[in-house]
């Protein structure tokens, strides 16, 4: 459910029309609903009701402060995967003790920062990683409360490049050596055992997959503290996937949530959770204007000021995004490509897609956009990033300023002997 809807023949973000949006900040821009990212966000929470959890969101799925300060208000908590994004989620507002740090390639920097902040986890990945945040815990006279992120070698049955949970992904430790790993934490001055961390993927639209892995983690959990330790979290990551086009219907976080209950509700951990393209992904649309409808001598094209550099996904995961114009229309469709200004044949959008019959300067939208989208967006071609906007109700604030070319241009410098 989204609250991007048609009214009187007009597309609106909850109360304002997007075309008066488009006409005050110009395209290309991305839009949020705040209301629906608060509904999706508790929606999850309902699915979960009865055990004790916390609902850390993913930032890298969508790490503006607005968005970030929406979810903290409303209790949820931060998974991040760099210095950057640990900042955001302080400067948004989010308690340390509600942050779990995820990602292979934390730096000794990354950690010692986190420390300083108090977070509440380190999911750690490998070896080499444990020794260097005991290394960096202990120079500090601290712990630090880590899980290991195990890799239970489950196939997620999703894109290739957003699975996570196979032997053969760079994620986590394999099971089968976890077991070694923890005896080895347990050893080390500078480690506090606390948890056991997973994520499988992205964009799961089944849920045996999660049956699969949250049965492993459970029973490892269970050995774990036959072996002497004491875990008081499981971090079952997040993966939920999102309808993207008509006629997908993935599992609901309800069901979801009894999948949860059956594998991992009786061990009397608290449960974290990392959704994000559950929280925001329905809840984003990129807004963009044809600059020309070009009939090729097979194909007709329509190309928008909204460019590969602007919305990366389809140019590297093929993904679909439905498209579809501002003024609602009944006419008959016809195939067409989509495509933008780059210069760069992968930057196409749609190919074939039906659409109705589109002319310069209108106006059309990229549905399930709030998920990986500006959070990807580049300076490709030395095009600027665009803005993003939040509407609240009947209002709209622009919380991310279009770049400007004298700010793109000042990060370059030339040298005195060039």
């Amino acid at each position: 459910m989204d609250y991007f809807n048609y009214e009187r023949g007009m597309l609106h973000a909850e109360s304002v029309p997007v075309a008066l949006i488009a006409q005050s900040v110009a395209t290309p821009f991305y839009l949020y609903s705040r209301a629906t990212i608060l509904r999706h966000y508790e929606v999850f929470c309902e699915g979960l009701s009865g055990l004790d959890t916390l609902v850390c969101f993913a930032v890298k799925a969508n790490s503006n402060l607005a968005v970030l300060a929406t979810l903290g208000h409303a209790g949820a908590g931060a998974d991040v995967v760099s210095q950057g994004e640990l900042l955001r989620s302080k400067k948004a507002g989010i308690a340390a003790n509600k942050v779990v740090f995820s990602g292979v390639g934390k730096t000794r920097e990354e950690m010692a920062l986190a420390l300083d902040m108090g977070i509440l986890q380190f999911n750690v990945e490998s070896e080499p990683e444990l020794l260097a945040l005991s290394d960096v815990a202990a120079s500090k006279g601290l712990k630090a409360p880590t899980a290991i992120r195990i890799n239970p070698d489950v196939d997620a049955k999703t894109h290739a490049k957003i699975s996570t949970g196979k032997k053969d992904n760079k994620f986590g430790v394999p099971m089968d050596a976890a077991r070694a790993l923890y005896q080895q934490a347990a050893r080390l001055n500078g480690i506090a055992i606390q948890g056991v961390s997973m994520h499988i993927g992205s964009q799961l639209t089944t849920l045996g997959p999660f049956r699969d892995a949250y049965t492993h983690a459970a029973a490892f959990v269970q050995q774990l503290r036959s072996d002497g330790h004491t875990i008081s979290i499981l971090d079952l990551g997040g993966g939920l996937g999102v309808p993207y086009e008509q006629g997908l219907n993935p599992p609901s976080p309800k069901d979801y949530g009894v999948i949860v209950k059956e594998t991992a509700g009786q061990l009397g951990c608290k449960l974290v959770f990392e959704p994000g393209r559950l929280i925001v992904g329905n809840a984003g649309i990129l807004v963009s204007r044809v600059i020309y409808v070009k009939q090729g001598k097979e194909r007709r094209f329509v190309i928008l000021d909204t460019a590969m550099n602007d919305l990366m996904r389809p140019a590297m995961y093929a993904a679909h995004h439905d498209i579809v114009p501002v003024v609602e229309s009944t006419a008959a469709l016809s195939a067409a490509d989509v495509v933008g200004p780059v210069c760069e044949t992968g930057d196409t959008f749609a190919e074939q897609r039906p659409l109705p019959p589109l002319a310069a300067g209108d106006l059309v939208v990229f549905r399930t956009a709030g998920a990986y989208g500006a959070v990807m967006s580049g300076t490709y071609n030395s095009r600027l990033l665009v803005p993003e906007v939040m509407v609240n109700g009947g209002e709209f604030s622009v919380i991310r300023q279009r770049g400007t070319y004298d700010a793109l241009l000042a990060l370059d410098q030339i040298p005195a002997w060039a």
